[in-house]
């Protein structure tokens, strides 16, 4: 079960990065930067902070606090399609904001990870940047040169599903390069492979049969193996207070740090933060962090099954404070 749910991981952030719009990003550069930044910083740095204040080692806290700095913004997005609202200014930065928030919180899990996993030492951590910088680069090079093409070749072929096959090799390929020469988490190769195949013109069959493949199958199956991980009969005592204090550091964090960052990019406080609250929700990003986690020896069991419970209550909570605060939008007009 676990190697199944660890290819639905890595298939799950293939689809994040063949979802996100960059032509948005750049549509709302300066909010994106932003909120998305200060949306990443605070949580880190409030979530540091809280692991410290119950007595978790500097490591541990860290982690958590990277696992608060992940957004989730499908069911946010979902919500704001139903509102009609997706393409007005708060959802277009928030669609960037959450594209920034993605790439900062997968370079820092790839960071901390080959860290972690590394003898220390000013040498040992210039070695790993540079390694991770040449791979991101030469990867990023080769794949927008000549997966497009390749791409097109390989559907043209009389070949049942052979585009779809391609491009899970390529997935694959990528996501163990990440790690093997990058020095990377493998998620990260996989994102990487999706935002590449986000620019081809066969994008939609790729998402169609990838999504297919993943939500019927692996995807379920992930998240299995993360309720087969996560004991909540752990949840009492400090545990059950920790959570409760997570939760709270979880909302605040995010609707101050990228509702802050909006505002200052000129949104008004209202649409700040409309953006805080869409960013609010873990998702399955949170979760995929926290198992990388778990099976580095990052966090403990009784941490993970914390982290579960934030996922998801922030998940809940996000579309009810986002129809609350559009709700607004029409009181005002």
């Amino acid at each position: 079960i676990a190697h199944i749910a660890e290819l639905g991981v890595l298939f799950l952030m293939f689809i994040a990065g063949l979802d996100l719009h960059l032509s948005d990003l750049a549509k709302s550069g300066k909010v994106s930067a932003y909120a998305g930044t200060l949306g990443v910083l605070l949580p880190l740095g409030m979530g540091y902070g809280l692991a410290l204040a119950f007595s978790f080692d500097a490591q541990t806290a860290l982690f958590t606090g990277l696992i608060l700095a992940a957004t989730s913004v499908s069911i946010s997005a979902q919500t704001l399609m139903e509102l009609k609202v997706l393409r007005s200014r708060v959802g277009i930065g928030l669609l960037g904001a959450a594209v920034f928030d993605d790439i900062l919180v997968v370079l820092g899990l790839s960071i901390f990870v080959a860290l972690a996993v590394g003898s220390g030492g000013i040498w040992s951590i210039l070695w790993i940047a540079a390694r991770m910088v040449l791979y991101m680069g030469i990867a990023t090079v080769i794949g927008m040169k000549f997966l497009p093409n390749l791409s097109r070749k390989v559907a043209s072929l009389p070949i049942s599903q052979g585009l779809i096959a391609f491009i899970l090799v390529v997935a694959l390929f990528y996501a163990w390069t990440a790690e093997v020469l990058g020095g990377m988490a493998a998620i990260t190769g996989a994102f990487l492979a999706g935002l590449i195949f986000a620019r081809s013109p066969l994008k939609d069959r790729i998402e169609t049969g990838v999504s297919t493949l993943a939500f019927s199958f692996f995807v379920p199956i992930f998240f299995v193996n993360i309720g087969l991980a996560a004991n909540a009969r752990v949840l009492t005592g400090d545990s059950l207070w920790l959570l409760l204090a997570m939760i709270i550091v979880a909302v605040i964090s995010k609707v101050v740090g990228s509702g802050l960052g909006a505002r200052i990019a000129g949104f008004t406080n209202l649409e700040s933060l409309q953006l805080g609250a869409g960013m609010t929700s873990r998702g399955e990003v949170g979760l995929i962090v926290a198992s990388v986690g778990v099976s580095e020896g990052m966090i403990s069991t009784n941490m993970f099954a914390v982290i579960v419970g934030v996922v998801i209550v922030t998940t809940l909570l996000t579309p009810a404070m986002l129809r609350a605060l559009f709700a607004k939008n029409s009181e005002t007009a």
